[in-house]
């Protein structure tokens, strides 16, 4: 039987996520690989127990993932019941829906019919009465931001979630939704979206600026590009990676010569700032405080410790996000 440690607490950093009072570590776990079918239930409980030790209050996960979809709001809600179950209060559990789900017209994108089929079914997969944070999982240029906004609207006054996010969206979306959310007084507080050193669409596409203006939460998904961002790749593609094991996501192509080259220029910069290069690419994205937490994925229990790590230098030079910034674009 898992019994938390006691001083879990006392190391991890928290933030508000936006304006609001809800805080949330600044490393946050992600579900969304690692916790499918095709993975051990030991493992998975290692990894949780290991994040919930050292502090991560956070899990994140969405109805689809896996795989199969479902299979990791399945497996969680198992662990729920039979360890975790009695920290709920001390959990802030996040799920989502946007994707495809199920067949036929009504398990995908963002109508009112699908968004609470979907948290009904999130629900009753992990034994939970309600999540902590519900998110819209991606824009839908085909549904009116009002349905969207009123499904998520009853979501929380039906007590299904406590509050609600957007996940995707662009920064004109995101304040056109903040408008209706506001009007529906919805406690509408963070944004979720990838965000790296490789990956700056949030910087593009006035989101990352619309949030802060708004004063909203982010919580950033890749914040390692899946993996490449690690000391992983740095001398060629491991057996075990995600790329030869999954390749949903990440493929080999992704690694070009160029990109390695890049990311062994980083990791020289990471070596001496007295980081792991994953732990410098998280602290790069929580760096100027408008990030509220960064979204770690795990295949085992070290990796969770090494990037929690992270959050003991976040601070950069000038210089050193000049030479970031001069890497990206040399080898883009």
């Amino acid at each position: 039987m898992y019994f938390a440690m006691e001083d879990r607490y006392e190391q991890m950093r928290y933030a508000h996520c936006g304006s609001s009072g809800l805080k949330l570590p600044l490393v946050s776990l992600g579900l969304w690989h690692n916790f499918g079918d095709f993975s051990n239930l030991e493992s998975m409980k290692d990894i949780l127990f290991t994040a919930f030790d050292n502090g991560i209050t956070h899990f994140d996960l969405a109805n689809n993932y896996g795989p199969a979809p479902g299979s990791a709001e399945k497996n969680f809600g198992i662990i729920l019941k039979e360890d975790l179950g009695k920290y709920r209060d001390e959990m802030i559990i996040s799920t989502k829906a946007g994707y495809t789900m199920w067949d036929g017209p009504y398990g995908d994108w963002g109508s009112r019919k699908y968004l609470i089929a979907s948290i009904d079914q999130s629900l009753k997969r992990m034994g939970l009465e309600y999540v902590d944070i519900f998110y819209h999982h991606r824009m839908d240029k085909n549904t009116p931001l009002e349905e969207t906004c009123g499904a998520l609207a009853q979501i929380v006054s039906s007590g299904k979630a406590l509050y609600v996010g957007l996940s995707n969206y662009d920064g004109e979306t995101l304040k056109q939704a903040t408008k209706i959310l506001d009007e529906l007084k919805v406690p509408f507080i963070i944004n979720q979206n990838r965000y790296s050193i490789f990956d700056r669409t949030i910087e593009n596409n006035g989101l990352k600026d619309m949030a802060a203006k708004l004063k909203k939460g982010i919580i950033s998904f890749s914040p390692l590009a899946q993996g490449l961002l690690t000391d992983r790749y740095l001398n060629g593609i491991p057996s075990d990676s995600r790329i030869v094991t999954d390749g949903r996501f990440l493929k080999e192509d992704n690694l070009t010569t160029k990109k390695m080259e890049a990311i062994s220029k980083l990791n020289d910069i990471a070596k001496e700032r007295d980081q792991s290069l994953a732990q410098m690419a998280l602290a790069w994205v929580l760096r100027d405080g408008i990030v509220t937490s960064v979204l770690i994925g795990a295949s085992k229990s070290s990796q969770v410790l090494d990037n929690i790590a992270a959050i003991n230098k976040v601070c950069f030079s000038e210089e050193e996000l000049k030479k970031i910034d001069e890497i990206v674009k040399e080898y883009e």
